[in-house]
């Protein structure tokens, strides 16, 4: 089961290196599902992977100057509260009853959906926000919406664990189209850090990480990841897509029914 559970790793360490995203729409639909682990301890478990993997990809980013902190700060104000609600929620309503697993199943599939429309259209709604400036928010209005959308965010990955990496990059393409590709994927990735890992120790508090998984995944997603970024630009990145889009629908179908 180690050796599973580490080839599992690699393997969503590899797509996200390939594609930007995918690492908990992947990591905990498939600890559900193919591992059985209960919902909420692959929620807490991802969240942890998630924060430590994410902190070594905001480090290159920062180098690169690639991470707008003004952003990210907006971001965080919405976030990192919601998380904390969250979090005190799950403890009321007791994260680790049948039920409430239950709900987060449900809540998993939801937004393993809401990544798999990010990855087919954020194209289409880039170009669509550049070709109407005047729908584009500024000043009090944008900052507004930077910090509602980091509250919905908070709450989406607390709970389900997924929405950081896709959802969060598109919600930052429609608010703030003007960005570089590689400053979206800087900004994304920086704000997640403390919101992951803010979730993460909520679900430490909660008793729903499972240590030991944690470190076989991680031992084979970091050479996972470092291939996936040597090897993204030799492979198309609408097939990539595509193939990430499908997979992802599948597992949604397979967690709902």
């Amino acid at each position: 089961m180690t050796l599973s559970y580490v080839l599992s790793g690699f393997g969503v360490g590899l797509l996200v290196g390939l594609t930007g995203v995918g690492g908990g729409s992947l990591m905990t639909p498939l600890l559900t599902l193919l591992f059985g682990v209960s919902p909420t301890v692959a929620v807490g478990t991802d969240l942890a992977f998630a924060s430590a993997t994410k902190t070594a990809g905001t480090l290159a980013h920062r180098l690169g100057g690639t991470v707008h902190w003004s952003i990210v700060r907006r971001l965080c104000l919405g976030a990192l509260p919601a998380a904390l609600l969250a979090t005190v929620a799950l403890k009321y309503f007791g994260a680790l009853d049948k039920e409430i697993g239950q709900i987060i199943r449900y809540s998993i599939a939801g937004s393993v959906l809401l990544t798999v429309a990010s990855l087919l259209f954020r194209g289409r709604m880039l170009t669509w926000i550049l070709a109407h400036p005047d729908r584009q928010l500024q000043g009090p209005r944008l900052t507004a919406a930077t910090i509602a959308a980091g509250a919905v965010l908070g709450t989406l990955v607390t709970i389900s664990s997924i929405g950081a990496g896709a959802v969060g990059a598109t919600i930052l393409v429609l608010l703030y189209p003007r960005l570089s590709p590689a400053e979206i994927a800087g900004t994304d990735i920086a704000y997640a850090v403390p919101l992951t890992a803010i979730a993460a120790f909520g679900h430490w508090y909660l008793g729903s990480i499972d240590w030991q998984l944690l470190a076989t995944l991680l031992l084979g997603s970091v050479p996972g990841i470092t291939l996936g970024s040597l090897a993204a630009k030799a492979v198309p990145e609408k097939v990539l897509r595509g193939l990430l889009a499908t997979t992802l629908t599948g597992v949604a179908a397979k967690l709902v029914f």
